[in-house]
């Protein structure tokens, strides 16, 4: 891996702390799935995700994200772990989704797991501690982490369970069927909308289809429908994008 040129990418420098590393990279690159509607393959394989952001300018989904950046940090010397993850559904009242539904990291630092999710949207902008029961204060809200059945843990974001994290260490073509499910199945809601989202400064700015979100740390949200030529300018002025043409729903709902 060039990781002069992945910290490029992001911003960032190689001695910087675990928290700068992921909000730089939040805010630089998108959460976005648009490779399912181009369509384009996806490819878990540290080299070829590292190409994708740093070459191609471009974000991916959680196995995509994670896996990178999982590969960043084990270039700086971090130890990482990456894990499987159940999404809630309503909180978990309405159970989890299958194992692998989603990908995290437990980076080890001084004797403390810490997760790292730079692959969920909006979720945690630093790392939270998994060893800890209290509540963690964090940029998007307050975080908690509390034991699940069978060694789980359940990740709770302002007092709602957001996923069910399984933390044994896997490998990355673990994670190869569920990604092939979330890009190809009809069921998957990465299937049923297009969407680019970045941190930024001050909020989030999002494109759902073909409208532009931007939401403010005060709770302030603006909304507009894009033309396609709209939409174009604004994947390669905010996003950093460039494309050729406005990506489709391949699996209309």
């Amino acid at each position: 891996m060039d990781v002069t040129a992945y910290l490029t990418r992001i911003g960032a420098a190689a001695d910087d702390p675990l928290e700068d590393l992921m909000r730089r990279h939040l805010e630089a690159v998108p959460f976005e799935n648009l490779s399912v509607h181009l369509p384009e393959p996806i490819h878990l394989d540290v080299d070829e995700l590292v190409v994708k952001i740093v070459d191609r300018h471009r974000g991916g989904f959680c196995y995509e994200l994670n896996g990178a950046f999982g590969g960043l940090l084990g270039a700086l010397g971090y130890d990482v772990a990456l894990c499987s993850a159940r999404v809630a559904r309503n909180g978990g009242d309405d159970g989890f989704g299958p194992p692998g539904d989603h990908m995290a990291l437990l980076v080890g630092r001084e004797g403390r797991r810490l997760l790292v999710d730079v692959g969920f949207g909006r979720f945690a902008v630093g790392p939270l501690d998994v060893d800890r029961r209290d509540d963690q204060p964090d940029h998007a809200g307050t975080y908690a982490v509390h034991d699940a059945p069978d060694g789980d843990l359940d990740v709770l974001a302002d007092g709602t369970i957001v996923y069910r994290l399984d933390p044994r260490p896997r490998i990355l073509p673990d994670f190869a069927p569920p990604a092939w499910w979330h890009a190809t199945s009809p069921e998957s809601p990465f299937a049923l909308s297009v969407t680019c989202s970045r941190l930024t400064p001050t909020g989030r700015v999002t494109i759902s289809d073909d409208r532009l979100i931007e939401t403010g740390d005060d709770g302030s949200r603006a909304e507009r429908t894009l033309t396609v030529d709209e939409q174009l300018a604004t994947y390669r002025d905010v996003f950093g994008v460039e494309l050729d043409a406005v990506p489709t729903v391949a699996h209309p709902s």
